[in-house]
C-alpha cells in the first residue's frame, strides 16, 4: 500500500477513536552498495527499508507506535497501540506537535539518476583499478566502495502539517595501500556526487598520494607546541564534541554549556555554524523531524555562545523557540536533537599562510580512538594521531604513533587562526561535520 492511502486510513482511525492530536511520520530509504577487493566484487547489497511512526497526545501524554506494514488492519492497530502507550506513561514533560502553515526555504537539487546494478559494478571495478594504476608502490589490499541511497521523509499531523522530502546520495570511497620495503601505509579518498561523472583516476591518485605521504614516518618528540589540525581531523573532533551544543544534553547535565548562552566560550576566531542548506552537503533539509522550518544559525559567533540546538520540547523547558534541530535516528526513534551541517566557519587566509606563522609544531591529519579517548562531558581527550612536523612554516617529515591531549573547550579558546579551506570531509547524509585548517596556540604532544 502506498503511503498516501495508508495515511488516510490512519487519520480515519484516529478520528474514530476520538484522538484529536496526532502525527504520522514516514521514512524510507532505497539503497545499493557494492565493494571490490583483489579486482573482484567482494560484496553487493540492495535493500528498501523504512516504515511509519504514529504519535498521539492523550490526557497530556505522548504515545508512540511504529510499523513497517502499511495495510488497512495495521492502520487501526497502530493508532490503538500509540493511545495505549500514552495511557501508561508517568512523565509530566510537556509534549508538542508541529504547527501547519509555516514557511520553508526551498531546496534546489539536481539529483542524477540512480545507476543500475551493472553500472555500479563496472564503476566499482574501474575505481579499484585506478588505485592500482596510480603508482608502482601500490600493493595488495586496495578496495573501492560505491554507495547510492534515495531517502523519503513525510510528516502529517492534526495541526495542518503536511510535508514531503526526497533526496538522493551517491558516493565513492577509494582505499589505497602502498608499500616501500617492509613498510605499509594506507590512505583514502571519499567523494559524493554523480557517480557516472566522477574522475575515478583522479580519485584513485589522491588516495594513493595520501598513503605515500605517510611513508617513512617518525615518532615526534614529546612537547607542548602549536598544533595545526587539518580539515578532516578538526571535523572529527567537532563531530565527537558536537553533543555539548545540544540543549537536550545540557538540560540533562551532560554539557558544560547549560545556561551559558550569551557568554564568551571561545576565541574571536571561532564561529560555529549549523546550516541545513550548506552547498557542500548532499542532502539539504527544509524541515526537521517535528516539521519545524530549518534555518542557518551561528551557534557560536566570534567566540560567543549564541544558542544551543533545540527541538520543541527543549525550547519549552528553556523558555525559548526551537532552532529547528529536532531529529529522529530512524522512523521508530523518539524525537531528539542534532545538527545538520555543523562546521567551523572559514577565515580568509590560505593553509600556506596559516602555516607560515608556525616556526615549529605539529600538523595533525588523522585522529584515532575518539570513542575511547574523548570525554564529551568534561571535554578532555587523549587521542592517537598522525601527521607531519611543521618547521619554519612548512610541513616537513611525516610523524606517527603519538598522542595529542587536551580539552575541547580549551581548544576552542586557543584557536588563533582559521584558514579558508572549509571541507565537510564525511558529507554522506543529513548530519555532517566540517572545518577548515585550524591553528591551536598549543597542545600537549606525547611521542618519544
Amino acid at each position: 500500500m502506498e503511503f498516501a492511502e495508508f495515511k488516510t486510513l490512519v487519520v480515519k482511525a484516529a478520528q474514530e477513536l476520538g484522538i484529536a492530536d496526532y502525527e504520522l511520520y514516514y521514512q524510507t530509504s532505497e539503497n545499493a552498495e557494492v565493494s571490490t577487493f583483489r579486482h573482484e566484487i567482494q560484496s553487493f547489497s540492495s535493500a528498501v527499508d523504512g516504515g511509519v511512526c504514529f504519535r498521539c497526545i492523550v490526557d497530556g501524554k505522548m504515545g508512540y507506535a511504529s510499523t513497517e506494514a502499511l495495510n488497512e488492519e495495521e492502520a487501526e492497530l497502530l493508532v490503538r497501540r500509540a493511545a495505549d502507550n500514552a495511557a501508561v506513561l508517568e512523565t509530566d514533560d510537556p509534549v508538542f506537535l508541529g504547527e501547519g502553515g509555516q514557511s520553508y526555504q526551498s531546496v534546489e537539487r539536481t539529483d542524477a539518476a540512480m545507476p543500475g546494478t551493472d553500472t555500479l559494478v563496472e564503476l566499482a571495478l574501474k575505481a579499484e583499478q585506478a588505485i592500482y594504476d596510480a603508482h608502482p608502490s601500490v600493493t595488495d589490499g586496495c578496495s573501492a566502495e560505491l554507495v547510492e541511497e534515495r531517502t523519503r521523509i513525510a510528516i502529517t499531523n492534526s495541526k495542518g502539517l503536511d510535508l514531503n522530502y526526497e533526496g538522493m546520495l551517491t558516493a565513492v570511497l577509494a582505499q589505497a595501500v602502498v608499500q616501500e620495503g617492509e613498510e605499509l601505509s594506507d590512505g583514502y579518498e571519499l567523494r559524493t556526487g554523480d557517480l557516472t561523472a566522477m574522475d575515478l583516476t583522479e580519485i584513485g591518485t589522491r588516495a594513493v598520494n595520501k598513503a605515500r605521504a605517510k611513508l617513512n614516518a617518525q615518532v615526534p618528540e614529546t612537547a607542548v607546541c602549536p598544533v595545526v589540525f587539518s580539515p578532516d581531523a578538526m571535523a572529527d573532533l567537532l563531530a565527537c564534541y558536537s553533543v555539548v551544543f545540544s540543549a537536550e544534553n545540557a538540560q540533562k547535565g551532560l554539557s558544560k554549556l547549560q545556561g551559558k548562552e550569551g557568554t564568551v566560550m571561545a576565541s574571536p576566531a571561532v564561529t560555529l555554524v549549523d546550516d541545513p542548506f550548506c552547498p557542500l552537503s548532499p542532502l539539504p533539509m527544509p524541515f526537521d523531524a517535528e516539521g519545524s522550518p530549518t534555518v542557518r544559525k551561528e551557534v557560536v559567533s566570534g567566540g560567543k555562545l549564541m544558542t544551543l540546538l533545540h527541538n520543541r520540547k527543549t525550547a519549552a523547558k528553556a523558555g525559548t523557540s526551537t532552532t529547528g534541530n529536532a531529529s529522529k535516528a530512524g522512523y521508530k526513534a523518539p524525537v531528539s536533537v542534532r545538527p545538520f551541517n555543523f562546521y567551523l566557519a572559514p577565515g580568509e587566509q590560505s593553509e600556506e599562510e596559516l602555516l607560515s606563522g608556525v616556526e615549529r609544531g605539529v600538523y595533525i591529519d588523522s585522529l584515532g580512538g575518539l570513542h575511547a579517548g574523548a570525554n564529551p562531558i568534561s571535554g578532555d581527550f587523549s587521542l592517537q594521531s598522525g601527521g607531519f612536523l611543521i618547521e619554519n612554516g612548512k610541513k616537513t617529515v611525516p610523524v606517527k604513533s603519538f598522542t595529542v591531549a587536551g580539552n575541547f573547550y580549551e581548544v576552542l579558546e586557543r584557536i588563533t587562526a582559521v584558514a579558508n579551506d572549509l571541507k565537510l570531509p564525511g558529507a554522506t547524509g543529513v548530519t555532517n561535520f566540517g572545518s577548515p585548517t585550524v591553528l591551536v596556540k598549543e597542545l600537549s604532544i606525547a611521542g618519544k
